[in-house]
């Protein structure tokens, strides 16, 4: 599915699909900390870096979707980069924000919250 999509979002910047039931396997060798299994995609995005990925859509066969975006939408139309605190991800936060301003220098970025 991955490969799929691939072709069909060849864009700049890329548009990334991941299969949220194998993260656990793999996160703690990028990332350095171990994570439980994913019940499903809303769990999933609740622990995104940012609480401005959080937003997910499925398809239904009836070809409408479902939209899953428990901090609205206004932060990614507001060009706002806000960390999610759920988990200790700080570095990952400031790595996506340094990426994501070389994309879209106007993009304002919410400083991790200390304390």
């Amino acid at each position: 599915m991955i490969e799929r999509a691939a072709s069909a979002f060849a864009t700049d910047p890329p548009v990334e699909i991941r299969n949220q039931a194998r993260v656990h396997l793999w996160f703690e060798r990028r990332f350095g900390f171990h994570i439980p299994p994913l019940r499903n995609s809303r769990d999933a995005i609740a622990h995104y870096a940012s609480t401005t990925h959080r937003v997910g859509l499925r398809l239904r066969a009836d070809d409408g979707f479902d939209l899953a975006a428990p901090y609205g939408l206004n932060a990614i139309f507001g060009m706002r980069l806000e960390p999610n605190p759920i988990r200790a991800n700080r570095a990952t936060h400031e790595a996506k924000a340094e990426r994501q301003r070389a994309t879209w220098p106007e993009l304002t970025v919410v400083p991790w919250p200390d304390g």
